[in-house]
């Protein structure tokens, strides 16, 4: 039995989401299933990360068993002219048995993109959060630098999964601009449900002056979802990294 791992990219509008689920098409299913015709067997994919519908992947890992002999580097191919347009594998690797796309993982990255101004963009639709205003960047800038380290981001999260603890170590936050959109890049050692997306609006909350940038360490150590900004909309965030020991995929 040897244990591939596949590098894939993946646009989330059509899809709830990367979990497998009864009455709706997920992303998961959907590699399962080409993955199914190619190697002739059943298969399970275990993936890095949750995300939710409408959640984009500019790079994910999956990883799955098989007793197939299809030489690794031949199954990108394969499996993409059995995949929609809106779901890329670009590289496989046969890993140790031991590996786990989520569990073996040292970082992950999320990006949340927004699109300010009066005028939205028809080409951003479902790409980007639009934000009819003009965010105070420097203000970001400055809350989030109270995010970076180690912490409890327990209110900065939604309910809805079980985690033996909701610390998180958070590498680095970076606010960059390009034109009329900003970029809101977190890495961290991991994420909870709905972390990034709670990060970006409330950041967006200390922009509109509704809470301050010295108002966060308090914030975290409260736990308090409620006191936090909201969770915005899924268009804006994508995984735009995930790292693992050796660069082993």
């Amino acid at each position: 039995m040897r244990n591939i791992a596949l590098r894939l990219a993946y646009d989330g509008t059509a899809y709830h989401g990367w979990q497998a689920q009864k009455n709706a098409v997920t992303v998961s299913q959907t590699l399962q299933k080409a993955l199914g015709e190619v190697t002739g067997e059943v298969v399970r994919v275990t993936g890095c990360g949750r995300t939710d519908a409408g959640v984009h992947a500019r790079t994910y890992v999956a990883n799955f068993y098989t007793n197939s002999q299809i030489p690794a580097d031949r199954l990108p191919y394969a499996v993409n002219v059995r995949l929609p347009r809106d779901i890329a594998v670009y590289r496989a690797a046969e890993v140790s048995d031991d590996f786990h796309s989520t569990f073996s993982a040292t970082a992950k990255e999320y990006t949340y993109f927004i699109r300010r101004g009066r005028i939205h963009d028809p080409f951003l639709i479902n790409r980007a959060h639009f934000y009819p205003q003009e965010p105070d960047i420097e203000r970001m800038r400055a809350a989030a630098a109270e995010m970076v380290g180690e912490h409890d981001f327990a209110a900065l999260r939604s309910v809805g999964s079980n985690v033996k603890t909701t610390v998180r170590t958070m590498h680095e936050i970076e606010i960059t601009e390009d034109g009329e959109t900003v970029a809101i890049r977190m890495k961290a050692n991991g994420f909870l449900y709905n972390m990034a997306r709670a990060i970006a609006g409330t950041l967006v909350y200390v922009s509109e002056g509704k809470l301050e940038p010295t108002d966060i360490p308090a914030l975290l150590k409260s736990k308090n979802r409620t006191a936090a900004g909201p969770t915005l909309p899924a268009c804006g965030l994508y995984m735009t990294g995930v790292w693992y020991p050796n660069d082993i995929i």
